[in-house]
């Protein structure tokens, strides 16, 4: 669960973000920025800001933040009312961001998760995407991604957005946020 105060200095720290990467957002973008601890209470490691432009029956729009060495964890989206699940194309605007996929693990990889439960973490294969680089995930693929130490503003591009269907393979995890009145 997250603070009124903690959502409302996310939410100041994102813009600031997307001022970086040059990215103009509305007024009422700002005030509507999703701030997703995950449940956790650890936003600083574990969490993500994001503004939703669009999400049609066909297709979604979203711009996130993840500030310095924040981690969106580990999930994966699976079939829903008989469509394959959500493919998306991270597009890196601003920043470095590391996407680890199912394959190969990295030796050596830039980042390590977050303290989680033993198997929240099961994907190691590195991605780094730096500005105008971009990888395309194909339905129920496990991933996750990290900021690198500046932070990163991603683009992603996708078929509907069904957040609340995401599997993540941290039991803890609630991928709605809840905040306290």
């Amino acid at each position: 669960m997250i603070s009124k105060q903690e959502l409302e200095n996310a939410r100041k720290r994102a813009i600031e973000y997307f001022e970086k990467a040059s990215i103009v957002i509305t007024e009422e973008e700002k005030n509507n920025i999703e701030v997703a601890d995950f449940g956790l209470g650890e936003l600083e490691s574990t969490g993500l800001q994001l503004v939703v432009y669009v999400n049609t029956d066909r297709c979604c729009a979203k711009e996130m933040v993840l500030f310095p060495g924040q981690t969106c964890p580990e999930h994966r989206h699976p079939p829903v009312e008989g469509e394959p699940g959500k493919e998306e194309t991270f597009r890196c605007r601003w920043g470095t961001v590391y996407l680890y996929v199912e394959g190969e693990p990295t030796e050596n990889r830039k980042c390590n998760p977050p303290k989680a439960p033993e198997g929240a973490y099961t994907v190691f294969h590195e991605i780094e995407l730096k500005p105008g680089q971009q990888y395309t995930l194909y339905p129920n693929t496990l991933h996750w991604f990290q900021a690198g130490p500046e932070g990163a503003v991603v683009s992603e591009f996708s078929t509907k957005s069904r957040d609340e269907s995401d599997i993540f393979t941290d039991a803890r995890i609630k991928r709605i946020p809840e905040v306290e009145e």
